[in-house]
């Protein structure tokens, strides 16, 4: 049976005793003076405490190490402080080391603890943090928006189409309105209720009836514009008003179908969050807290930046910031200031 080990020699587990060696070396450890200053000539003979402590282990090592390094120095002066300092502090390190392993206890298990706890904190903090960040709609995945304030507009717009003049539409008064209208079909019976289906089919289909709106349109606002110049247009004030106002109104239509189709991918692509940096910065982007949490842009939103475009010339709460924003609203201003400023022009001299 073994010699009894003090309570204060025992290392983690109270029924593992602690080696005589290891009481041994702590004894010598404790008559060693490990932090005197030395002076190189001690250093040299293997006087000096440093590494004196500890018999035979590897802080043994270090002091013949050290008793090398002065046998070797030519002058003993040249050993400078540094050296001494690094020495003292590597007999401290393997004194700590030989105590732990003494005492049972792995030398980085605590150190190894405390990194562990410290990581489950802070990534418990993130979480927490994460989980009260809102994300806005608009960033975020959604059911994406509703198919039928589009296909109203669309509808309105052909509408206006159909109420122009014979000498202000094509020959066939009907072709471009029914290829519009037949392609609306198509589109609302491939979804019906909401738009965050990614489909090319659908999305060309969606492009086509966009520009098929823009070309009846353009090709109407031309013959006006021309009829208006060559004096053939605007005998009397109320015809000239009722079609400048549909072309108008239809050019609004226009420019807001074809914000809504490229901003940020288009409506299905907003729904799933593809692209994250968009072409238009509205107001409640830029201050969230005054949204509703499920706020994003619909086509109600784009329509309303294509009429105040139309009617500002210039944006105002709405910013473009992709350069084919710029230049569509470009474009769009400019048809509308033509059109606006010879529709009234006219009808005015002829009210005098």
């Amino acid at each position: 049976m073994g010699p009894h080990v003090p309570d204060h020699h025992r290392g983690d587990n109270p029924q593992q005793p602690e080696p005589t060696g290891c009481r041994e070396s702590t004894q010598r450890h404790a008559e060693s003076e490990p932090n005197r200053s030395c002076n190189p000539g001690e250093v040299r003979r293997g006087r000096c405490g440093i590494g004196g402590g500890v018999g035979g282990g590897s802080v043994g090592r270090v002091d013949d190490t050290a008793s090398r390094a002065g046998d070797n120095a030519v002058d003993p002066d040249e050993t400078t402080q540094h050296t001494l300092r690094a020495l003292a502090a590597a007999h401290e390190e393997l004194a700590q080391l030989e105590e732990s392993l003494c005492a049972g206890r792995h030398p980085i298990s605590g150190p190894a603890t405390r990194l562990t706890h410290s990581a489950t904190q802070g990534f418990t903090r993130s979480r927490d943090a994460a989980q009260h960040v809102h994300v806005p709609a608009w960033l975020r995945r959604t059911q994406g928006e509703s198919r039928w304030p589009v296909a109203a507009a669309i509808v309105v717009a052909i509408a206006l189409q159909l109420a122009l003049p014979d000498q202000l539409v094509l020959q066939s008064r009907w072709l471009l309105p029914g290829l519009e209208l037949g392609v609306l079909i198509a589109l609302v019976v491939a979804s019906p209720v909401r738009l965050n289906r990614e489909s090319r089919a659908q999305r060309a289909a969606s492009l086509t009836l966009t520009g098929l709106l823009s070309l009846a349109n353009a090709w109407s606002a031309t013959l006006l514009v021309l009829g208006l110049v060559h004096g053939r247009e605007g005998q009397d004030a109320g015809p000239l008003l009722a079609s400048g106002a549909a072309i108008w109104l239809t050019n609004i239509i226009a420019f807001g179908l074809w914000y809504w189709q490229f901003d940020r991918g288009g409506p299905a692509a907003r729904a799933h969050a593809r692209q994250l940096v968009p072409d238009f910065q509205f107001v409640q982007m830029q201050s969230p807290e005054l949204a509703p949490p499920d706020w994003e842009p619909e086509f109600v939103d784009y329509l309303y930046l294509s009429f105040t475009n139309a009617t500002a010339f210039s944006p105002t709460d709405v910013m473009p910031l992709s350069r084919w924003a710029k230049l569509t609203m470009l474009v769009q201003s400019l048809v509308s200031l033509v059109t606006v400023a010879l529709v009234i022009a006219r009808a005015v001299n002829i009210l005098k």
